[in-house]
């Protein structure tokens, strides 16, 4: 079977992530800048491969200040890892539209294996002709294992940010036409 190439289309798609604040609320941001490609030959997606690429510098939380205090050496390091990335290895079919994503993250000099669970779409054509897939995917990560670390305790020694980080994405492919 002929695999097909998919791309991401940015302007029908977001990456969010949530974290708790002092443990007793969430800030929640997203990135405006990232890319991707996906692979298919089965209509089911199941032999699907993605790759994705999340421009660092793209970060917003609605609050420069904050944004830049993330792009910083304390958070992210953008100046020596603008760029995180994701690679699968895997698209389990587990029920319905239900699937499990699996594949490598890399934050920056740190790459781990993660599982998202994804809810398809499902596909149609839009008003040019061109064929769209769309995902919903969710997961979640410990910040402390891709050392996004800072001095995060409050004078009374209480966690200003939890290690949790909770991420959201809707991805819309756009099918490549032979």
């Amino acid at each position: 079977m002929k695999t097909a190439k998919w791309t991401l289309d940015l302007a029908h798609s977001d990456i969010q992530f949530k974290i708790r604040h002092l443990l007793i609320a969430n800030v929640t941001g997203h990135f405006r800048l990232f890319s991707g490609t996906m692979h298919a030959g089965k209509d089911d997606f199941t032999d699907a491969d993605f790759k994705l690429a999340i421009d660092v510098y793209s970060v917003d939380t609605n609050n420069e200040q904050r944004d830049e205090h993330l792009k910083s050496a304390d958070f992210f390091n953008a100046d020596y890892y603008p760029e995180m990335q994701f690679v699968s290895k895997a698209f389990n079919h587990i029920d319905g539209d239900k699937y499990d994503l699996i594949g490598n993250l890399t934050v920056k000099d740190v790459t781990k294996e993660i599982t998202f669970k994804v809810l398809f779409g499902g596909e149609a054509r839009d008003g040019f002709g061109s064929m769209r897939a769309g995902f919903d995917i969710s997961g979640e990560i410990n910040r402390n294992d891709f050392n996004i670390h800072a001095n995060d305790t409050t004078e009374a020694g209480g966690l200003v940010l939890g290690e949790d980080i909770h991420l959201h994405a809707n991805i819309q492919f756009i099918k490549e036409e032979d």
